[in-house]
């Protein structure tokens, strides 16, 4: 029956960190200046309450990870570090002359690429440079993305003292047959070394990234890997499925072949598996992919309610505006969607005209902000309401229509005016969402977007 079940829903699907998703974004009636005033709007309302929250996406790689979907520059020159910061902070200073008070930061990720590619003095150069024109919210949370084989102790320390607490290292699976097929060798030793630096110095949230569905990754080599990243005990865990989309220009998907990847009940096996020896080990299930101990501060967040999820993934509390800064990088208003310029030579001649590097967007529809809160529901708590006061749209019977089956299969649970997520139907709540995907459903894609949902 559980097979059945996994070849029924194992359709492309998004993974909702945001909606719409980009594809479906209405680019036609976007423009720079409306970005403007939505951003202008969204900071007013949220800078006194909340502050905001900041992605800095650092793209540069040494070397080129073939399971990776990320946009990112392979180059082993670092001299190219001074020219992207000078870029960044001068696209934050056209974010900052728009203002007329100084924002707060609660939220602020260095993602990737590879953040640690950089230079642990160019880091604080970056970071001193954000905070010249901001302050920090109270209760902010500052994070960074580490490579195990390249990150530092003085990487560590050195945005330790900037404010930094959390830290992700990427290690995706230990075994080495599938990081020499993933082009992603790292030895235990240097993923155990900067957790034990991280834990040393005083970061009181360090995470590790996993990834099940690569090639040649088998029963066994997932519970090795699981067994060894809990002998370094992280505080939170990301558990992805492996999205292959080897369509996407540039992303490096082409290290392998199909045949080498678990496919349908094979890798939904390596999920279960990995996420009943999780929760025996102590990390409790909070969101789609991401596991917690109860000392965490997203696990309290997922209890309490608080929990959300945007183009950073999940965070411990909301911030309606998030700027996103660098090559690629999407920021949201709450009211409007826009995204940087995708190649470093077209962000920088941008940056150059004295522009916001933005190249396309999206304004959110009153329809759309009703359904993206549903969609938040379900991707932070696993249930969604709905009635005539609020929650409320036109399609909302047709939604129910289409859960039927779901509701058959045991997946969810229908209430008056409510919808849960069973157990059982956890790991198809990229298919529940889609069920309220009115605009996907409008218009069904004619070529493949989307990964697979298992």
């Amino acid at each position: 029956m559980q097979n059945n079940i996994i070849q029924k829903y194992n359709v492309p699907g998004p993974r909702y960190t945001s909606y719409p998703t980009v594809p479906y974004w209405d680019n036609s009636g976007f423009s720079a200046e409306k970005w403007e005033t939505s951003f202008i709007k969204s900071f007013k309302e949220s800078n006194g309450d909340e502050g905001i929250s900041l992605y800095i996406h650092l793209p540069f790689c040494e070397s080129m990870c073939t399971f990776c979907g990320c946009n990112k520059r392979v180059t082993r020159r670092h001299e190219v570090e001074t020219a992207y910061i000078t870029a960044v902070l001068e696209e934050w200073g056209m974010y900052c002359d728009l203002l007329i008070e100084k924002p707060l930061i609660k939220e602020l990720h260095l993602g990737g690429g590879t953040p640690t590619f950089f230079s642990p003095e160019n880091l604080e150069i970056l970071i001193n440079g954000i905070f010249d024109r901001a302050a920090k919210a109270q209760g902010y949370e500052f994070g960074f993305e580490g490579h195990p084989n390249n990150t530092t102790r003085q990487h560590l320390q050195t945005l330790y003292n900037l404010g930094f607490r959390r830290v992700s290292f990427g290690v995706q699976d230990y075994n080495e047959t599938v990081q020499k097929a993933i082009n992603r060798v790292q030895p235990f030793h240097n993923v155990a070394k900067v957790t034990f630096w991280a834990r040393e110095i005083g970061y009181t949230s360090i995470s590790h990234d996993l990834v099940f569905g690569l090639p040649f990754q088998t029963l066994e080599t997932i519970t090795d890997t699981i067994e060894k990243t809990k002998s370094l005990n992280p505080d939170r865990l990301a558990f992805y499925s492996y999205a292959h989309v080897p369509w996407i220009k540039g992303n490096g998907q082409r290290g392998f072949d199909d045949s080498n990847l678990p496919k349908d009940e094979e890798k939904r096996a390596l999920y279960e598996v990995g996420k009943n020896l999780l929760t025996k080990k102590g990390f409790h299930e909070i969101g789609m992919d991401h596991f917690a101990t109860t000392t965490d501060s997203l696990y309290h967040a997922y209890k309490n309610g608080t929990m959300h999820r945007n183009f950073m993934g999940y965070s411990s509390g909301k911030t309606q505006l998030m700027i996103g800064l660098g090559v690629s990088s999407i920021s949201d208003s709450w009211y409007a969607f826009a995204q940087n310029e995708k190649t470093l030579e077209d962000y920088y001649n941008r940056i150059a005209l004295g522009e916001l590097p933005v190249f396309r967007g999206h304004l959110l529809t009153e329809e759309d902000l009703l359904i993206r809160k549903h969609i938040l529901n379900l991707m932070c708590s696993f249930t969604t309401t709905w009635g005539a006061q609020q929650g409320w749209f036109e399609e909302i019977p047709a939604v129910l229509a289409s859960l039927a089956e779901m509701e058959h299969d045991g997946l969810i649970e229908l209430g008056k005016n409510r919808l849960t997520v069973t157990e059982k139907g956890k790991p198809f709540v990229r298919n529940i969402c889609m069920a309220f995907d009115v605009r996907l459903k409008r218009k069904a894609p004619q070529t493949q977007l989307f990964s697979m949902v298992v």
